[in-house]
């Protein structure tokens, strides 16, 4: 039962990905041939490697980078402190991410995302490698049993066992009766905003808004009050 997990150690967590590169031609010959190989069959035909790479391009952890992290934990006034980490260099970006797990109070934390299993968690833990550290403790899952994996998905606690189901978190927020995050962009229009009008700020904002909405659905399956941002 998820009202058992103590939520003052449950990070919420939300990532924000882009393209690596704002234009194809920057991309070098082997990885645009890599790109074309790889998204081959799911491209419809009309489509080619270029218009998929701006399109799809930060879907995938091989081809995209992280732009912004924000995370989001409980204070003792039960409001959520939410703080972000973002950047045009995502090496720095990262490290200083994940220096936040070398704190008493995060080292047994419990990190929460909407499909963070599929997507936020292996996201994060491979651009650590590529970008040549190692992944902070929460996100390295070798050798352990699945109950010892401080993972927490709401979009997996929403399934009840029905794995062909996907359901938004703007859906799951707006069920719940939750204020939408979405009602100023969504995800697909964030490599836009970032390349084109350059303004990584909203971006941050929006990713703060998400990591709010994922703590209260939280909350919501947990029959438990909204929370507040703190100030």
């Amino acid at each position: 039962m998820i009202q058992h997990v103590p939520i003052e150690k449950v990070l919420f967590l939300d990532i924000e990905t882009v393209p690596e590169f704002g234009n194809w031609t920057d991309v070098d010959d082997t990885s645009q041939k890599l790109w074309d190989k790889k998204t081959k069959m799911q491209r419809k035909d009309d489509f080619s490697a270029e218009e998929f790479y701006k399109e799809r391009g930060g879907i995938m952890a091989e081809f995209g980078k992280i732009i912004c992290i924000s995370v989001g934990i409980l204070e003792k006034n039960e409001k959520l402190k939410i703080k972000s980490f973002y950047g045009d260099d995502e090496k720095i970006l990262l490290r200083e991410f994940g220096d936040i797990f070398n704190r008493p109070k995060l080292r047994d934390v419990i990190l929460c995302a909407h499909n963070g299993k599929e997507f936020d968690f292996p996201w994060i833990a491979r651009r650590f490698l590529i970008n040549g550290m190692q992944p902070p403790l929460p996100f390295q899952m070798f050798g352990k049993k699945p109950w010892e994996i401080p993972h927490l998905d709401t979009l997996e606690l929403w399934k009840f066992g029905d794995y062909k189901s996907f359901v938004s978190l703007e859906l799951l927020a707006h069920v719940f009766g939750i204020p939408t995050p979405k009602d100023d962009i969504d995800g697909s229009m964030v490599a836009s905003i970032y390349y084109i009008e350059k303004d990584l700020f909203r971006i941050v904002t929006y990713c703060e808004k998400d990591v709010l909405t994922l703590a209260n659905v939280f909350r919501r399956m947990r029959q438990e009050d909204l929370l507040e941002k703190c100030d």
